[in-house]
């Protein structure tokens, strides 16, 4: 079985919307999905509002705090912010995987402004998430 471990500062935002489509990708796959951030809140509503969209319900994710998973051997961690990449503790034995995407919960504006900020972003993950799982976990 393959482990993933999705990073970001809060665990709010990019991870969570990163893990229901890695989630969402490997459904059918040998892969555990999991995410954390370095400074850990809650999940972030607009975040949940536009992956509901996509058909994929994160309402129930929590936020973790990225040392509750320091004993887990990951295949793959992947950071998706710059401030997680350089405060991530050390997993020796994984594949570190740097992706930068803009901070969504930065946002201001109004309903529909923010929803079209995070919309973009949410495409993002979707479509680097995607690339990631055909490059690293169905190489067969």
């Amino acid at each position: 079985m393959k482990k993933v471990l999705i990073l970001c500062t809060g665990n709010s935002c990019r991870s969570q919307m990163a893990d229901g489509w890695m989630k969402n990708f490997t459904s059918k796959d040998n892969v555990e999905v999991y995410s954390a951030g370095t400074h850990p809140e809650k999940v972030n509503a607009y975040a949940i509002k536009v992956m509901n969209q996509y058909g994929i319900d994160i309402s129930k994710n929590k936020s973790n705090h990225v040392d509750e998973y320091k004993d887990i051997k990951f295949n793959y961690v992947i950071t998706v912010c710059d401030n997680a990449k350089e405060t991530c503790p050390i997993f020796p034995f994984s594949n570190i995987i740097h992706q930068s995407f803009p901070d969504p919960a930065k946002a201001r504006g109004k309903d529909e402004e923010l929803v079209s900020v995070y919309s973009e972003v949410c495409n993002n993950l979707k479509n680097f998430v995607e690339q990631f799982v055909k490059q690293y976990l169905r190489k067969d």
